[in-house]
């Protein structure tokens, strides 16, 4: 499901600067926090769904469409824990709200935050200064080192990791409106933050120098 990158010392080192990243011990002061985003289709079915006698539930391929949400999975996964929040898109003013509210309530007593994520072009520091007022923008920006997946290096993101659950679990399945949608994530959530559902990541720098060795230039 992924491009695969030509060697470039560009992907390698960024990726490298992902797994130290990962190898880092929990701190709770010094939070490691991985950030996606997803659209999500709001649709409704055009029939009534049917019940196999398996308890399945089937839908006529015909369906109606409603507006389009945006999902944003912020991921701790050495704490297992996770925020997830419904926006109406996902350009630079959107994405700063998200980043505001996860410095100044979700972690607020933290020290500094290690935000890893991937390098969309809404992904950007500055808009932090086209919301908020200068001061409060630069407080925000100094609670956050910024650690960005290559580019075809998505893969690298943990968030990915819950997206593909949340997708399974909840997502899948055909919602009209986003308040059903919100109900639906937020029981997810509450019960994986509760169980403290965690990321065990195995895929270290040793292991990409030996699996991804094309990745590398040749020296």
């Amino acid at each position: 499901m992924w491009v695969i990158p030509a060697a470039s010392a560009e992907f390698v080192c960024q990726m490298e600067q992902v797994l130290d990243v990962y190898q880092r011990p929990y701190a709770e002061h010094y939070p490691v926090v991985c950030l996606d985003e997803s659209p999500k289709q709001l649709i409704s079915a055009s029939r009534t769904p049917l019940k196999s006698s398996k308890g399945t539930t089937l839908y006529d391929s015909e369906y109606v469409r409603h507006s389009l949400v945006q999902i944003y999975m912020l991921f701790e996964p050495l704490a297992g824990k996770r925020t997830v929040e419904l926006r109406q898109s996902n350009n630079r003013l959107e994405w700063a709200k998200v980043v505001a509210d996860m410095v100044e309530k979700q972690y607020a007593a933290a020290t500094k935050i290690t935000l890893v994520q991937d390098n969309l072009k809404a992904h950007k520091p500055a808009a932090l200064y086209e919301v908020f007022e200068p001061q409060r923008a630069k407080a925000i920006l100094d609670k956050i080192e910024f650690v960005f997946t290559p580019k075809h290096g998505s893969w690298l993101n943990m968030a990915e990791i819950e997206f593909s659950v949340l997708k399974r679990q909840v997502t899948k399945h055909r919602m009209a409106d986003k308040q059903l949608l919100a109900q639906h994530i937020e029981c997810w959530q509450r019960e994986r933050n509760q169980k403290q559902v965690k990321a065990n990541w195995h895929f270290q720098t040793n292991d990409a120098r030996i699996k991804l060795r094309k990745l590398y230039p040749t020296i």
